[in-house]
């Protein structure tokens, strides 16, 4: 079966009545494990983005202390589902500066970690490479918040290896 354009389905769900809406939702929910997390995204966590940060910050906080720290390829793996669930969130949120803050604070648990990623070429290459993904997020921003996460980059030491 090939999927329908998003413009079609937006034209279906017009005519729908409340009731088909509310079955097709919570039929989504049930397939998939994301469907259901951007559903509780949307309908408890939209309002309160703080609280959404402070959520998957905590989250991030359990992850980094569960790494395998015995060898680099433990961290490495360990460290890219990190950056792989704050992704998810993300995209779940669309706001650029829950974005920003989220990989800033990636950054910050990455370059405090121990053992120091300094000794792996990959691990400084990825942090290198959120640290300019960041930088090319800030300047979409509004300067006021630029001039706030430019500063709070301005803080964490920069591993660039040339």
């Amino acid at each position: 079966m090939k999927a329908v354009s998003v413009i079609e389905i937006k034209k279906e769900l017009k005519e729908r009545s409340h009731q088909d809406l509310m079955d097709l939702c919570l039929r989504l929910a049930r397939f998939k494990k994301e469907n259901k997390e951007l559903l509780t995204y949307l309908l408890f966590e939209s309002h309160n983005e703080e609280g959404y940060i402070e959520t998957v910050k905590d989250e991030v906080d359990l992850q980094f202390d569960n790494i395998n720290a015995d060898s680099f390829f433990y961290i490495k793996k360990s460290v890219r589902k990190i950056l792989r669930m704050i992704k998810k969130y993300n995209r779940y949120s669309l706001k650029k500066e829950t974005e920003v803050e989220l990989l800033l604070y990636f950054c910050e648990k990455l370059n405090d970690f121990e053992p120091s990623i300094s000794r792996n070429r990959t691990l400084v290459n990825l942090y290198n490479r959120q640290i300019n993904f960041i930088k090319k997020k800030i300047d979409t921003l509004h300067e006021d918040l630029q001039y706030d996460y430019n500063t709070q980059l301005q803080e964490l030491d920069h591993y660039i290896l040339y």
